[in-house]
């Protein structure tokens, strides 16, 4: 399967390759007619030169912005060196790939790195009017230019800073609250095990006084009981509970063919297999929650942002040691239904199912159509 993500970077980065080339050209063509002759060579080299880190350090800016940073200042040291006859540096183009790293650096990297590269970019811009000789009207206009320029990417890396830590905070969020609903059911799994054991535990009293020899039958049961309850505590170690917002457990896959009838009602024909969805399978409680949580967050997104599906398939199969529920639609490819955007529901699915050492997986299908998948270890329980 074609991962959307690395198909959209690598489109990024050659549109932005694109631009960077077409600056480059349109800059050395103006120098060209106005200074004439070989002029335009310099700023144009010393211009890819910054690019090319730039395109390097979309994701990973902070080597990168000090290597054009650095050119940066080379350019402007090798103008100074070479007199005024040169156009001064750093030129637009070039300003363009700075703008680029400075941008990147606000996004990705820690407060102290991400301010240094940003006030880098001040410093090279002075420092190249200064080292052009006397003040003119079109060094003025070049410097003016790059000035607005940096500060169009200081605010544009702050906005995409702004909105990274907002996704993030709502992220955790999600991750924080299907936490905590997974451990009210596993607090409920638990009670209910224990409350059988304490009555097994008053049976075996009352037993053992009238008839001693079915004392052990009773005890293998709390004993079954209690190993139950010690393996899903297991599973989902270290989650905390809040007493206070508890509510009721999902269904489990008894409830699959309830959910899927109510899906057909609203949206394309959705198909159950098997009919039963696993009914009698006999999976611990918070497999069969989770099974029945993915679908329906599945289904969901299937609403929402395909209405192109004509059919949707939810199949549950059981492995060995494992159980597999895999919600597949035929709708056309849409961008809103890129596995990074919208809203956050299956971050908490992937949260739940990954906290039970399962595994979660959404893309495109290969032959068209979108498919959500989730597998889920079975523990194996002794006879």
């Amino acid at each position: 399967m074609t991962d959307p993500g690395a198909w959209g970077r690598r489109v990024s980065v050659a549109g932005l390759g694109a631009v960077f080339l077409a600056a480059i050209i349109v800059q050395a063509a103006a120098i060209a007619q106005s200074w004439g002759s070989w002029y335009w060579a310099p700023g144009s080299a010393a211009a890819a030169a910054v690019c090319v880190p730039a395109l390097l350090g979309l994701r990973r800016p902070l080597w990168p912005a000090v290597a054009g940073f650095g050119l940066a200042a080379a350019a402007i040291i090798g103008v100074r060196a070479a007199g005024t006859d040169l156009p001064a540096e750093p030129s637009p183009a070039m300003t363009l790939g700075l703008a680029v790293l400075t941008c990147s650096a606000l996004r990705i990297l820690a407060p102290v790195p991400a301010a240094a590269v940003t006030a880098a970019g001040p410093v090279v811009i002075v420092a190249g009017q200064l080292a052009a000789g006397p003040p003119s009207a079109g060094l003025a206009a070049v410097t003016a230019l790059d000035g607005l320029v940096w500060t169009a990417a200081v605010g544009a890396g702050l906005s995409l800073r702004l909105l990274d830590a907002r996704a993030r905070g709502v992220a955790e969020q999600v991750r924080r609250d299907e936490r905590l609903e997974l451990a009210r059911e596993l607090h409920d799994v638990v009670a209910h095990h224990i409350t059988g054991m304490v009555v097994q535990a008053q049976g075996a009293q009352v037993v053992a006084r009238r008839n001693p020899e079915q004392v052990g039958e009773y005890l293998g049961e709390m004993e079954a009981a209690g190993t139950e309850a010690l393996a899903a505590m297991r599973r989902v170690v270290g989650l905390l509970r809040d007493a206070d917002d508890a509510a009721p457990a999902s269904p489990g896959p008894e409830g699959l063919g309830a959910l899927v009838e109510r899906f057909r009602r609203q949206g394309p024909e959705v198909r159950l297999s098997p009919p039963d969805g696993g009914a009698d399978a006999g999976w611990p409680p918070e497999v069969t929650t989770t099974v029945y949580r993915v679908a329906r967050e599945a289904l969901t997104n299937v609403l929402r942002h395909a209405p192109g599906a004509r059919s949707v398939t939810v199949a549950v199969e059981e492995g060995a040691g494992c159980v597999t529920v895999e919600v597949a639609d035929d709708a056309p490819a849409a961008p809103a239904r890129h596995p990074h955007r919208g809203g956050y529901g299956l971050i908490g699915m992937r949260e739940r199912v990954e906290s039970l050492g399962g595994s979660l997986s959404a893309g495109p299908r290969p032959g068209g159509g979108w498919s959500v998948s989730a597998t889920l270890p079975v523990p194996t329980r002794e006879p």
